[in-house]
């Protein structure tokens, strides 16, 4: 009898449920599309036969899949980037949703997005790095199955590096109330912090779409990360004749923990509206305690004190695995990036992934949000330019409206090296886009990533800004502070070194190109507008007020494979003369995020922790007898090199200089050379054996790097970042494939194929090796090592829990296997 009566009152809430509209349900909408390139005109139609067609999830990125050909562009990563392609989804509404609104969220998709619902057209988005939300609720058949279609049609020549191809953000359904907070509807801001007291304004934007009548009142919660509720304010709302209603709300914080860098604490603002007394919608807000401020004369304060931006610019592939987002593939870039000293970053040049800001706010790394790459005048034939003029304002105004509450945010910027900089209405140009931001968002300062100086700053396109960027003019910050004192100036994009992991060219000397297609990782190379890291850290040491850098860049991306192939940035048409060179040389990590020698440098410069680090290898075979140049980068005050046991002399950092080019666009001094203090070296004639580096700290070895000579390959070695991983099918463990001789020895200059067997709820999803010239598909179960290393990414099954067991094998190397747990 008692459990009939629980059915009957479970019953009873269910049917009165179903009787009026419920609160907001948001749910992921990945899972079960259905895909295919090309068109024949009708896919958009509910009743198209879609049997054939493949399934997939999203997020996807078609053009990864391949295959590498020299007829695509290789300034786009010689992939196939451009075309026509479909997805559709088939799902089922319930009745129960009658009367309620339903929307459709996509992260982002790239790019000239069409969606259909039903056979009829619901909305579009031609910017591929937007997210856009488009409302189904009046083309949605509640109560039987709806067919959501989209069209992609990316253009060949509408980048200017690997932008990926397809629906490769996440996908969110939401049913809510029609009355409803809007979509990115609440503007959280710290007002003041004094007196261990925190006001916090949320500004809250709520729609009546139908005016609809009724007592309608705002409950705001402010929740801190272990639950609690630590202040709370409920106002009434009046829409009177309008469809919108914005309100105003202060509350306060009692002894707040301030978000920061060593502690990135996160509240969360719970909003909660109401009709007639009960609930209709609630939206969640994360935000930070914080205050920012700018000035020339402390440079940039958070939370009053001074820090300097050791930042990296980031473009948003993630390497073998495309552009598709992924969690924990983000998570790492960052995490490596962090084990440098890397506190920020800049989203070059467009608006990011929301898992990346997420993952800032957490890990607390400051990020400069950048909106575009080109204005109304083209750097490409179908780059944005084309969807300007309609499209352009409300790309930036959603651009910050979705990423305002974010503590990690800490500056706009609305452009990079636009080619508005040389003409004369290119201030005019700039201010309209400087109120826009200013109009959505008075709290942070607007910047650009400035190439064309100084006639940025006569046509006022500079002034226009809050804050100047200047990329590559290491040279020029104290002269444009000179003629312009108010000027609040910083490096928005650095020093530009390319080099290839592991590949070391002699005799040490800049040059344009190697037969190799690979370039030396003395860390000397560069461009003719780029130079090496130390003539930017130079200038930042000697410019006491500089907001700091932003190198370029935190990671190898694909595509744009300068020094090959093409020259700059601005070059109209193909690349394809170096074939088959596809893919970035500038990072101070690799494609796959194995460090360059690069890495060391930034970390000998921007962290504490005592390290040291020596190159290049010591595998010379041939060159017995002939100098070979040792670097050693070091963050401790002297280093002393051994080789084979033989001490070859202590060196002090500063005093102690190495020689280095000194011919970029920007020097402007008769020499050609220049006795870098950030790096130390020895000459030492080449013999099979071993280099060892002591560094010292007040006269205490407190750091110290070995390497040998190794022997043939003769094992493989695997390494997993994680060794337990999520059942949710979409969690990765990064495995390090690494060639070593019989003594355990590293092998540097291995290129063994290996291959990979995989048992156990898990599929391989990418390999990669970051060899820039490598065409070898990233969807493959084997790779060539490169330069003794390579890479293989599982991902998780969803759902399946169980042991994964990875087997490495190559002919005449002994093979070897390692675990990971899916939990």
């Amino acid at each position: 009898m008692h459990q009939i009566t629980v059915f009957i009152i479970g019953l009873f809430i269910v049917l009165s449920s179903c009787s009026q509209p419920q609160e907001r349900v948001r749910t992921s909408f990945n899972e079960g599309w259905l895909f295919c390139k090309g068109e024949t005109g009708e896919e958009y139609l509910s009743d198209f036969d879609d049997n054939s067609w493949r399934q997939l999830n999203v997020p996807h990125d078609w053009a990864i899949e391949g295959p590498f050909d020299k007829e695509h562009d290789t300034r786009t990563g010689g992939l196939p980037v451009y075309g026509t392609a479909w997805y559709r989804k088939h799902f089922f509404v319930d009745n129960e949703q009658t009367g309620n609104c339903v929307t459709v969220e996509f992260d982002g998709v790239m790019n000239n997005a069409e969606v259909y619902l039903n056979g009829q057209r619901v909305g579009q988005r031609p910017f591929g790095y937007m997210g856009f939300e488009v409302d189904l609720t009046s083309h949605i058949q509640f109560g039987e199955e709806n067919v959501l279609a989209v069209r992609v049609n990316p253009e060949e020549l509408s980048a200017r590096w690997y932008p990926g191809a397809g629906i490769y953000r996440n996908v969110w359904l939401e049913y809510k109330h029609p009355v409803h907070i809007k979509h990115w509807g609440t503007f959280v801001t710290t007002k003041h912090v004094q007196a261990n007291t925190g006001v916090i304004n949320v500004e809250t934007t709520i729609i009546n779409p139908q005016l609809s009548e009724g007592d309608f009142a705002l409950e705001s919660f402010i929740i801190d990360t272990l639950g609690n509720k630590v202040a709370y304010t409920k106002s009434e709302i009046n829409f009177s004749d309008s469809k919108e209603a914005v309100v105003n709300q202060e509350l306060t914080v009692k002894n707040p923990q301030l978000w920061d860098l060593d502690n990135p604490y996160l509240y969360r603002v719970e909003s909660k509206l109401k009709k007639d007394n009960s609930y209709i919608d609630e939206y969640h807000t994360t935000f930070g305690i914080r205050t920012i401020q700018y000035s020339k004369d402390k440079g940039f304060l958070l939370n009053g004190n001074q820090v300097r931006f050791n930042g990296v610019c980031l473009h948003h592939d993630l390497g073998p695995l495309g552009t598709a987002v992924n969690y924990r593939a983000t998570e790492r870039q960052l995490e490596i990036m962090k084990e440098i000293g890397v506190n920020a970053i800049r989203t070059s040049h467009n608006p990011p992934s929301p898992e990346q800001l997420e993952l800032c706010d957490k890990m607390g790394i400051l990020v400069q949000v950048e909106a575009f790459d080109e204005w109304e005048l083209p750097k490409v034939e179908n780059g944005y330019n084309k969807y300007w003029d309609e499209w352009h304002e409300t790309d930036l105004r959603d651009m910050i409206k979705r990423d305002r509450n974010h503590p990690s945010v800490v500056m706009w910027s609305i452009g990079n090296e636009i080619k508005e900089q040389r003409k004369k209405y290119g201030g005019e140009f700039a201010q309209k886009l400087v109120d826009i931001c200013h109009d959505e968002d008075s709290t942070r300062p607007v910047t650009v990533g400035l190439s064309q100086y100084p006639q940025c700053v006569k046509n006022g396109l500079a002034d226009a800004v809050d804050l100047v960027g200047l990329n590559y003019k290491p040279t020029q910050y104290n002269n444009a502070l000179k003629y312009n004192p108010e000027f609040i100036v910083y490096g928005s994009e650095t020093s530009s070194v390319v080099s290839s992991r592991g590949v070391y060219h002699l005799p040490v000397k800049n040059y344009e190109k190697h037969e190799s297609l690979q370039v030396s990782s003395y860390d000397i190379i560069s461009p003719p507008w780029a130079y090496p890291p130390d003539f930017e850290t130079y200038a930042q040491e000697t410019m006491p007020h500089s907001l700091g850098e932003f190198v370029w860049t935190g990671f190898d991306y694909l595509g744009e494979p300068t020094p090959y192939n093409g020259k700059d940035n601005m070059t109209h048409g193909k690349w394809g003369g170096d074939w088959p060179s596809r893919s970035s040389y500038f990072g101070i990590v690799d494609l796959c995020g194995f460090p360059k020698d690069r890495y060391y440098y930034y970390q000998s410069i921007w962290t504490d922790e005592p390290m040291v680090h020596i190159l290049p290898h010591w595998n010379w075979a041939g060159s017995e007898g002939k100098n070979i140049p040792v670097y050693c980068y070091t963050n401790c005050d002297e280093a002393e090199l051994f080789f084979n046991g033989r001490s070859l002399g202590k060196k002090v950092m500063g005093v102690d200089k190495t020689t280095i080019p000194a011919d970029f666009l920007w020097w402007k001094k008769p020499e050609v050379t220049w006795d870098s203090p950030y790096r130390l070296n020895w000459n030492v004639n080449y013999e099979p054996g071993e280099l060892k580096v002591l560094a010292y700290k007040d006269g205490k070895t407190i750091a110290q790097k070995t390497i040998v000579t190794a022997s043939k390959p003769h094992k493989i070695k695997l390494l997993a970042d994680r060794k337990t991983i999520n059942a949710d099918g979409s969690d990765l463990s990064f495995i390090t494939v690494k060639i070593e001789d019989k003594d355990g020895n590293f092998c540097p200059l291995a290129d063994n194929l290996v291959n990979f067997d995989i048992v156990g709820p898990a599929s391989i999803v990418a390999v990669g090796n970051g060899d820039a010239t490598s065409t070898e598909s990233f969807q493959a179960n084997y790779r060539k090592a490169f330069n003794g290393l390579c890479m293989l990414i599982i991902k998780s099954k969803p759902g399946e829990v169980g042991e994964v067991t990875i087997t490495a094998t190559s002919e005449k190397l002994k093979s070897a296997q390692v675990s990971v747990a899916i939990k």
